[in-house]
C-alpha cells in the first residue's frame, strides 16, 4: 500500500521561508512523477509544482519555491521562500504511477493528508 505523508507545514511572516517534506512508502519515488498541490478554503486545489523526468512549477511559484527529491530517503522536497499570504493554503504531496509530469490532479493515484501553511502579513 502506497502512503505519502506530509510534514513541515506551520506558520510564517510573509517574506519566511518553509520546507515542506513528503515521505512516501509502497513506491519508489524514483520511479514516479511526484507532485505538489494546494488548497486554500473555498477554493479547488490547485498545482504547485512536479517532479518527473524533469521539474515543473506553476507560473505563481517561479522562482520562490524548489522542488527536490532524495530518492534514497524515498522523500521529496518543496523549500518555499519569500513566502506571501495567498501562498496559505493546505499542501498535499501526490504520486503517479510513471516518470509522466503533470499538473493534472486525476493524473496522480496516491495523495497525502496535507500539512497547513499559513502566512501571516
Amino acid at each position: 500500500q502506497v502512503q505519502l505523508v506530509e510534514s513541515g507545514g506551520g506558520l510564517v511572516q510573509a517574506g519566511g521561508s518553509l520546507r515542506l517534506s513528503c515521505a512516501a512508502s509502497g513506491r519508489s519515488i524514483s520511479n514516479s512523477g511526484m507532485g505538489w498541490f494546494r488548497q486554500a478554503p473555498g477554493k479547488e486545489r490547485e498545482f504547485v509544482a512536479a517532479s518527473g523526468l524533469g521539474t515543473y512549477y506553476a507560473d505563481f511559484v517561479k522562482g520562490r519555491f524548489t522542488l527536490s527529491r532524495d530518492n534514497a530517503k524515498n522523500t521529496v522536497y518543496l523549500q518555499m521562500n519569500s513566502l506571501l499570504p495567498e501562498d496559505t493554503a493546505v499542501y498535499y504531496c501526490a504520486s503517479s504511477n510513471g516518470m509522466a509530469i503533470s499538473r493534472t490532479i486525476e493524473r496522480y493515484d496516491y495523495w497525502g493528508q496535507g500539512t497547513q501553511v499559513t502566512v501571516s502579513s
